[in-house]
């Protein structure tokens, strides 16, 4: 540690402030080798997306045959490798949101594939069947009113299981934003191969360059933008460690401001697209920016408040909790545990991760609303403890 970040002051081994709920005293770190285990996810949670990702692959298939009929193998292909670019612009903004408190692998993955697979094959099976019932309508009703309605809403399934099976790894909004801007960008990802490949087939090469303009250079993150309310909605009512019940209120109430931006989006391209592109749909974008750049100092603060209640255990100095809970703090760790024999920057970026996941079992731990936050709470003291004496052995 560095020597602003290694005096280790002794402290009184209750918290300071009345709370209803205090950290355990610390004792002395294991001698054994390694970082123990992190705590187990739920095994109900763990089946279930199991279950969802069989039944994401039955579905995927069945979208496969259905674009491989329709528009073709060659001009598939080529809209699945152009319809690649927005996804890797959308995904690398949103770790990048996401690096604060990154969110576990296999749920990102999920958030993706619900996007990309089941919210536009569930939307396809209601189209084909509104059109059945109703006869077709006119292509205005049914961009403005139709597709946000029903695209909104699996997309906003999506998050909300999401919230069922992970409610560990879904405790606030910057986690909603996440999840709902990946199944946002899962979906706008299958679409766009059929836009591709539609303009291919319809136009050539001249059409589909227009395509990928309008889609993957100038509007890449406007699906993401909308099912991010959905997901802000449920992830505030997390924050608040609501009910499921209360939380898919909340996620409707965001769902509405999605389908309604939706609309808006999808209208302009039947007056003036340009006109309403850089007066209205610019201006939401920077918004929307800056929204998530408050929310992540809201996070940095809570994550800061929260070790700074372990601090006053005595489970880390005022100024560890500086350096895991601040970006300049991290930064500075990172550099020094670069300097480390063998290099520790990795140690160090656990040790970073699992202090935030910390923060957060705290914050659970606080209302009383989760029984498994004691079980967390006592694996990740014993691995950031491992993980201090590592980075300080030599």
């Amino acid at each position: 540690m560095p020597p602003q970040f290694a005096q280790q002051p002794v402290y009184a081994s209750v918290l300071a402030q009345p709370t209803p709920y205090s950290p355990p005293a610390p004792a002395a770190p294991s001698p054994a080798p390694g970082l123990p285990p992190l705590p187990p996810g739920r095994r109900g949670g763990r089946i279930a997306l199991y279950s969802l990702f069989g039944f994401l692959g039955l579905l995927m298939l069945a979208l496969v045959a259905y674009f491989g009929l329709f528009l073709g193998a060659a001009a598939s292909f080529i809209g699945l490798v152009l319809a690649l670019v927005p996804l890797a612009i959308v995904f690398f903004v949103v770790r990048m949101i996401d690096r604060w408190e990154p969110e576990p692998k296999s749920l990102v993955f999920f958030a993706i594939a619900w996007g990309a697979i089941a919210a536009v094959g569930l939307t396809l099976l209601v189209d084909l069947g509104l059109t059945a019932v109703f006869g077709l309508r006119s292509e205005a009703a049914g961009a403005v009113v139709q597709a946000p309605i029903v695209e909104e809403f699996w997309k906003g399934i999506g998050v909300f299981l999401i919230f069922l099976i992970a409610r560990r790894s879904f405790d606030g909004p910057v986690d909603g934003v996440v999840y709902g801007a990946l199944v946002g960008a899962g979906f706008a990802f299958t679409e766009n191969i059929q836009y591709f490949a539609v303009s291919l087939i319809e136009g050539g090469s001249g059409q589909l360059t227009v395509t990928f303009i309008l889609r993957a250079i100038m509007s890449p993150f406007a699906h993401a933008m909308f099912t991010s309310l959905t997901g802000l909605a449920i992830g505030l009512a997390a924050r608040r460690h609501a009910s499921a019940g209360a939380a898919l209120g909340f996620g409707v109430l965001g769902m509405l401001g999605a389908m309604l931006l939706h609309g808006l989006w999808n209208g302009s391209s039947f007056v003036n697209f340009f006109l309403l592109y850089f007066v209205l749909q610019v201006p939401l974008f920077v918004g929307f920016i800056f929204g998530i750049i408050a929310l992540r100092r809201e996070e940095s603060r809570l994550t800061r408040e929260r070790l700074g209640d372990y601090a006053a255990a005595g489970w880390f100095t005022p100024e560890e909790v500086t350096m895991l809970a601040t970006p300049a703090g991290r930064k500075t760790g990172l550099a020094w545990a670069s300097q480390l024999r063998g290099d520790r920057r990795p140690l160090m970026r656990q040790f970073i991760k699992d202090a935030t996941m910390l923060a957060s079992v705290r914050q659970r731990a606080i209302t009383g609303r989760d029984p498994m936050a004691p079980a967390d709470e006592q694996a990740l003291l014993a691995r950031t403890r491992a993980a201090r004496a590592a980075l300080l052995a030599y």
